[in-house]
């Protein structure tokens, strides 16, 4: 993990710089008001936002953590930081999530989404649009399927083992607004790299979930190694090529 996030925090800080959140959020603060952070992972957006801009201004929010996994919530909880005050942790996927959790101010999922089954994406979208206030923020991160994150993982299912495609911000959109949103399709670029090679089997294998196969054999894998060969320079070093959409309701 510590691998993993030492190119992938800048995935969070690209969301932090993405927007105006401290205006965002004032428009909708007032007291009491709540968030819902989907699949919240380990807290990174939170930390990033609060490390990169001002938020100083807002009152204390209540923030809902809700993960299908209990580590991860407990590892967010631990993260969060004013105006952020955690709420209710809801160990759970958002497909689960009760009809009566609704009229949250700001829901939000940050590069959450990827492994949420392809037959569950709709009732998952309908859950996150209901569980919005009217007149809400809703934000839904994710890589789109030029990005990195699928095309590595499409390359790695195509020469090293089968599994399920990952989802892809143009996917989540769709289901979005089959469950009626209205969604502004924001597009961020940009580039992570190392010349370490233990950093890129690290990120590698967390973008797989697979930590039996090594850096080498992924490089000699087919499909996957000429993908990796396209990211790597001359000197050896990677730089791998990132957009996220950013999906706002």
């Amino acid at each position: 993990m510590e691998a993993f996030y030492a190119l992938a925090t800048e995935d969070y800080r690209q969301l932090a710089l993405a927007a105006d959140w401290p205006g965002l959020l004032a428009e909708r603060a007032h007291e009491g008001w709540s968030l819902l952070d989907v699949a919240c992972g380990s807290g990174k957006f939170p930390t990033a936002l609060r490390h990169y801009t001002d938020l100083s201004a807002l009152p204390e929010l209540a923030y809902d953590l809700l993960d299908p996994s209990a580590f991860s919530v407990a590892e967010a909880r631990a993260a969060l930081g004013p105006p952020f005050s955690a709420r209710e942790d809801l160990v759970m996927t958002l497909q689960d999530l009760p009809a009566d959790q609704t009229g949250y101010d700001v829901v939000w999922a940050t590069h959450a989404l990827y492994a949420l089954p392809p037959t569950e994406l709709d009732a998952a979208a309908e859950r996150f649009v209901a569980a919005l206030a009217p007149g809400g923020l809703g934000l839904v991160a994710q890589a789109t399927a030029a990005s990195h994150y699928l095309a590595f993982y499409d390359a790695f299912r195509a020469g090293v083992r089968e599994a399920t495609p990952y989802t892809s911000a143009e996917q989540v959109r769709d289901s979005l607004v089959r469950a009626g949103a209205d969604v502004r399709d924001q597009r961020v670029t940009y580039t992570t790299g190392t010349s370490d090679r233990a950093v890129v089997e690290g990120f590698l294998q967390r973008c797989a979930f697979d930590d039996s196969v090594s850096l080498e054999e992924m490089e000699a894998a087919p499909v996957l190694g000429d993908y990796l060969a396209s990211c790597r320079g001359a000197s050896g070093a990677y730089t791998f090529s990132h957009e996220a959409a950013l999906l706002w309701l």
